[in-house]
């Protein structure tokens, strides 16, 4: 059985980990790859759409970043319990017309024993900026540690 630490229970440290990790794998924007971090038969809401198991997470996520170009992301701790954690997050974007938003949302996450998501839950909201108000600003990838995260910045 594959296994993808940190797993349940979750404290303060491991779930603050756990959400570097997925900021990570979503930062290095490979469908396949981010997949892997959800159970066969995950089941997402994400804004107004439903995906369940790997293949159709694969499908949206590919979507996704297809429409949302340059994309980075940052989250952040809520709340957390033994398998469960809450987090927020903004990420910036442009489209293909070069237009740059920002999104606001916060997603519920629950874990299995091996630490694979078996649930992901997100709201979002998404406004439309100017390049010269993005906060975001490091190589397309992971977000380097001394960047600020969420808090820092006043979102």
């Amino acid at each position: 059985m594959m296994s993808r630490p940190p797993v349940p229970p979750f404290n303060k440290e491991t779930a603050i980990e756990k959400i570097r990790l997925a900021e990570d794998g979503w930062n290095g924007r490979d469908p396949q790859k981010v997949a892997l971090a959800y159970t066969e038969n995950c089941f997402w809401r994400n804004r107004a759409e439903f995906a369940s198991g790997r293949e159709e997470i694969v499908q949206l996520l590919t979507r996704k970043w297809t429409r949302e170009l340059d994309y980075r992301l940052i989250k952040e701790l809520w709340a957390f319990t033994e398998n469960r954690i809450a987090v927020r997050f903004s990420y910036e974007f442009h489209d293909d017309s070069g237009q740059w938003f920002r999104a606001y949302g916060n997603e519920n996450w629950e874990f299995e024993d091996n630490g694979l998501m078996r649930r992901r839950i997100a709201s979002i909201n998404e406004h439309a900026i100017n390049a010269e108000d993005r906060k975001f600003h490091w190589t397309i990838g992971r977000r380097p540690d001394d960047h600020p995260g969420l808090s820092d910045l006043g979102l």
